[in-house]
């Protein structure tokens, strides 16, 4: 089939290059030219394991273009999705004007073909009639604008263009949100838990199930022995809901073991045993119960304040969604206040930080933990060293101006007075401690995530903390 992304981002991008991957002929489109010339040569923009190769697969094969002409995307696209961002706006609410501007030049630049237009962008609810009133409009004005005399012929148009083009415009719109870990989108692509497709059309979700096919049946998962993909067919609004809905309920679920690690940092009881007593409980399930300094990233932070936003404005207060945002703002401080307790004054003290990504396998610093809490130490006299195994390569520095990036774990450690792992990268678990401990000041080390083993910390010469483990 022929598809056309428009917005190559974590989610653009790996959509584009993945349904290219499984045979799809696909047009990624993005206002970025110097993006996109990187992108032509094979080189992913972002972080993203096993994304390069996948794209530059797809070139060879002829199966993916990246181009910034909206026009030629919208003409070649029998699907299209509008996977540009929506950040989050000082009110909580969704900033959906590149959304808008998608839909606009989509409906500025249909042709009178048929067309599913597919939200893959994290929409506020309800967005689907809305998408669809704008690329009624930007339709409305191309043929406006092609049946003046005056305008006609410009911008590519034609003379007499307006005599081909319908009264209406044929199209339908799907809400098709995405559930892409960052660090695992590659996998998640093609291994889902489920698909889902909201819509009114039954041709256009018929459509959809047909581009999603391969994937529905495992053809390119790891394990091609499980059961076909479920997909979840639904309205729009509920498709919407579900994204929502999903994020909220994981970063509640992480901001309780969060709250009980506090609990038992107090009466001496070790949340990593209570997460494992309570997560083989079939109704709890073990994912997501990982105590430590809280969520951070491009979605939880944003769709949480979203989901809040829509509720206060249908006169619905959540208070299990705040409460749950509250821990994790309170949560960030929680390894400021353990190295109080193990330096007493930071003032002029030396603090390292093992990671600054928001979480491991990525390069993403939106809303890192790692950020928050380097503004504290800063504020309260500390010098802040750290060491990325992605950041220190890149050289991005975005927030990390009052942060000495290191080019190696034992530069970092080199005169530190504390250690604090704030990113659980795998190639933590097998640094050189003891040498590192010899070159700190004082060999102390606060586990942000419990996830390194405090007796091989402790017999490296380390004195080890985690959160929420009475210690």
């Amino acid at each position: 089939m022929r598809v056309c992304v428009i917005g190559t981002g974590y989610v653009g991008l790996v959509t584009g290059a993945c349904l290219a991957h499984i045979g799809h002929d696909v047009i990624c489109v993005d206002n970025n030219e110097e993006k996109v010339k990187l992108m032509r040569s094979g080189q992913s923009p972002i972080f993203e394991p096993g994304l390069s190769e996948i794209m530059q697969t797809a070139i060879e094969a002829g199966r993916i273009q990246f181009t910034t002409d909206l026009a030629a995307g919208v003409d070649h696209g029998q699907v299209l999705f509008i996977a540009v961002g929506t950040p989050a706006l000082p009110t909580g609410e969704s900033d959906t004007r590149y959304v808008e501007a998608v839909a606009r030049g989509i409906g500025a630049h249909l042709n009178g073909d048929y067309k599913v237009i597919v939200n893959k962008s994290t929409v506020p609810i309800g967005s689907g009639d809305w998408v669809r009133m704008i690329v009624l409009e930007g339709y409305a004005e191309q043929r406006s604008a092609t049946s003046d005399p005056v305008l006609a012929g410009v911008g590519g148009s034609e003379p007499g263009v307006i005599g081909r083009l319908p009264k209406e415009p044929d199209f339908d719109v799907i809400s098709n949100p995405e559930f892409l870990r960052e660090g695992s989108a590659v996998y998640d692509t093609f291994n889902p838990d489920r698909i889902v497709l909201g819509g009114n059309s039954e041709r256009a979700k018929a459509l959809m199930q047909e581009l999603y096919a391969p994937i529905v049946a495992r053809q390119f998962a790891e394990d091609k022995t499980l059961p076909p993909v479920p997909v979840v067919i639904t309205d729009l609004s509920s498709a919407e809901m579900i994204k929502y809905a999903a994020n909220a309920f994981l970063a509640t679920k992480i901001s309780f073991i969060n709250e009980v690690a506090n609990i038992c940092d107090r009466v001496g009881a070790d949340v990593v045993q209570v997460a494992r007593g309570i997560g083989l409980d079939s109704r709890v399930g073990s994912k997501f119960l990982n105590a430590g300094i809280g969520w951070g990233g491009s979605c939880f932070p944003k769709d949480v304040s979203a989901l809040i936003h829509t509720a206060d404005d249908y006169g619905y207060e959540a208070h299990l969604l705040k409460a749950a945002v509250s821990v994790n703002e309170r949560q960030r401080m929680i390894m400021v206040e353990k190295l109080q307790q193990v330096l007493k004054i930071l003032k002029g003290k030396t603090v390292g930080l093992l990671g600054l990504t928001f979480k491991p396998d990525t390069d993403d610093m939106r809303d890192a933990p790692a950020l928050t809490i380097v503004q504290h130490l800063t504020r309260l006299g500390a010098k802040v060293k750290a060491y990325d195994p992605v950041v220190s390569q890149t050289g991005l520095r975005h927030g990390l101006s009052d942060v000495i990036v290191e080019t190696d774990p034992e530069r970092l450690a080199d005169g530190c007075d504390a250690l604090a792992l704030i990113t659980d990268w795998q190639v933590f678990r097998s640094l050189d401690y003891a040498k590192m401990a010899r070159l700190m000041t004082n060999p102390i080390l606060i586990d942000g995530r419990n996830f390194l083993d405090q007796k091989a910390l402790e017999a490296a010469g380390f004195r080890y903390m985690g959160i929420g483990r009475a210690n």
